[in-house]
């Protein structure tokens, strides 16, 4: 009697139909362990733009500001941001004040130019200056102290809006910090608008449509918490910032791309020098002269697929997602062409900026999502494949692909694995409805995100060629075997792990995203040491989206996409250095290094216009100018 009372649940009865249509459906390649294919490539060529010309509105040149930083009284400003702006406002550089306020700003760009003063709790000071090249400008700036406390709490970080959400559980709090903050902060300006409960319910449901994977209950927990705490009230909240001593030697360089709904997701340093980054909504590869300040941009070929690729079912962001390919991460190949994941369209494309010709591979449609990509010492090229529980390596010399399917913790998982492609396949006959929301067994059957594994960071050990992968949802890190393809899969500790790299010594270090920290795993004993992020006050978070080892100091340089920082970490003497970014709502991803020992990534927090200037942009930190 009990059993039939069971089998009478309809959640059930989905579920058995389920495994049942699995067992006899499944596609060719899913849980067979390793599908091996020569894929045959498509060569077109693109056709390259200029998107801005070289120092527009200024004049390629050098020259220094120096000056003075002090408050109201006379006290001088330690760690303040001095910014100076080109004429089009999309070229910026930056150094810090030293602890008397004193400054110096080496320009890459001469001419007419907008200088600011930027302290934490102070008001910004603008003054415009015209300066030569080869000239030294002396400019001084005295700050007055924020006094309405409206004022003070919109100037604060998103960290500090973040931290005012109640969670009536420990467990809503981390899917809320899995899901809601993986692509955009949540606190800023445009995040933290007061809206209704209605409104609030629109917004959620929306972001379910970005596969934001949460039950029914978590949706409301989410609901809930916003539209109580972001009410349009200020804050309470006392940020500490911790001025390094290094902060004064530092100089950072922006340059704006893209329009307002550009997602320039990933940054990668090619052997020219130059910058690239991938558009993931419009597939368009941005080009960066950092000489010269030239961006160009170069269209992507066209695919035999809707908009938004296998994913044309879904209500991608309006106006953001309008492509078919979906460019995510970067990896530069021996033959020094830039190889590319495309996320949406499942396929591998390399891109040669000499010929501006494309190379297209088709992994095929059942292996979604293809995300961070890495280059071994033979010249293959890794990827994990994000919602198919998939990595792949692939030879440009041979045009081998091997596709290995991960370990599964669940049916929940394995169901995922196994019927994502069909699920897709089927929405996209209803574009843009969302169907899949109503089918997602992480709804019907109440699992949540994690059904999804999702394989996400991947990097390759130096000391021994091995290949090593992170699952952010369910929190595994996995090596294999670079000549068997054998793989070892074991867990982390419950952080979230999302882009990991690996040091000269073979010890990978891992962001955790849902918890803040900082891991390191030794890779020979597989034991793992944690290192919580700084906050500016005690109830904050900070979500470490990326990092990356210099291959010089060999500091760990890491994202904290919460509270405008970035973080470098000496392992020798593990210390944290705090570099407080000069731009409001800074999302940045990957870190790459150039020759000249700049730390360099994209801000592409989604949507673009929600960062202070309205558009995404480069960055690069010099973290040592005067060398």
């Amino acid at each position: 009697m009990q059993l039939a009372t069971v089998l009478q649940n309809r959640k059930v009865q989905l579920s058995i139909l389920a495994i049942v249509v699995t067992l006899i459906v499944t596609p060719n390649g899913f849980f067979s362990g390793h599908r091996t294919d020569i894929l045959e490539g498509k060569i077109e060529k693109g056709v390259v733009s200029t998107y801005m010309a070289a120092y527009k509105g200024s004049t390629l040149g050098k020259g220094t500001i120096s000056g003075q930083f002090t408050n109201a009284s006379g006290i001088p400003i330690s760690g303040g941001l001095i910014t100076a702006f080109d004429q089009t406002k999309k070229r910026k550089i930056t150094a810090y004040t030293h602890p008397d306020g004193s400054f110096e700003l080496p320009l890459t760009f001469v001419g007419n130019l907008t200088v600011r003063a930027r302290n934490p709790y102070h008001a910004d000071i603008i003054k415009e200056i015209s300066i030569a090249d080869k000239g030294e400008l002396q400019v001084s700036f005295v700050t007055e102290k924020l006094t309405d406390t409206q004022q003070v709490s919109d100037s604060l970080t998103a960290s500090a809006h973040a931290a005012a959400l109640n969670w009536d559980s420990v467990e809503d709090k981390s899917t809320f910090i899995s899901q809601c903050l993986f692509c955009h902060q949540i606190g800023n300006g445009l995040t933290r608008r007061p809206r209704s409960k209605d409104e609030w319910q629109a917004v959620v449901n929306r972001m379910e449509g970005y596969l934001v994977m949460i039950t029914d209950d978590e949706n409301k927990a989410v609901v809930n918490s916003l539209s109580s705490a972001f009410d349009g009230k200020p804050v309470d909240v006392i940020q500490t910032y911790d001025v390094s001593e290094e902060l004064p030697n530092a100089v950072i360089e922006e340059w704006l791309s893209g329009d307002a709904l550009s997602f320039i997701h990933d940054a990668g340093v090619g052997s020219d020098g130059r910058l690239y980054g991938s558009d993931e909504g419009k597939d368009t590869i941005w080009q960066l002269d950092r000489e010269t300040g030239e961006i160009t941009f170069v269209k992507m070929p066209d695919i035999d697929l809707p908009e938004g690729g296998y994913f044309s079912g879904m209500q991608l962001p309006v106006g953001v997602f309008t492509g078919k390919h979906g460019p995510h991460s970067f990896a530069e190949g021996d033959d020094n062409k830039l190889w590319l994941t495309n996320s949406l369209s499942s396929t591998l494309m390399s891109y040669d900026p000499e010929t501006l010709e494309f190379e297209t591979f088709d992994v095929g449609g059942d292996s979604l999502y293809l995300h961070t990509i890495r280059k071994d010492q033979q010249g293959r090229m890794w990827f994990t494949v994000a919602l198919s529980n998939q990595v792949g390596v692939f030879d440009p010399k041979t045009k081998q692909l091997d596709l290995l399917d991960l370990p599964v913790d669940s049916i929940g998982q394995w169901i995922t694995d196994s019927h994502m492609p069909y699920l897709l396949w089927f929405t996209s006959f209803f574009p843009k409805q969302n169907l899949h929301l109503t089918l997602s067994h992480h709804k019907w059957a109440n699992l949540g995100y994690k059904v999804v594994a999702m394989p996400y960071g991947i990097d390759v050990n130096p000391v021994d060629g091995s290949v090593w992968y992170v699952k952010i949802n369910a929190n595994k890190v996995g090596r294999i075997d670079p000549v068997t393809l054998e793989i070892d899969e074991f867990d982390t500790p419950d952080v979230g792990p999302r882009r990991p790299r690996f040091d000269k010594e073979g010890n990978l270090w891992i962001p955790g995203f849902e918890k803040g920290v900082l891991l390191k795993l030794d890779t020979t004993t597989r034991t793992f040491r944690n290192f919580p992020l700084p906050t500016l006050s005690p109830t904050e978070y900070e979500t470490p989206y990326a990092l990356n080892v210099h291959p010089d100091s060999g500091h760990i340089w890491i994202t904290s996409n919460m509270s405008d920082r970035v973080f470098s970490f000496n392992p020798k003497t593990e210390r944290f250095i705090s570099y407080p970014l000069p731009t409001k709502v800074s999302y940045l991803r990957d870190f790459e290094f150039t020759t000249d020992g700049k730390v360099c990534s994209s801000n592409s927090n989604l949507p673009s216009y929600a960062i202070e200037d309205g558009l995404g942009n480069f960055i690069c930190i010099d973290p040592n100018k005067h060398d």
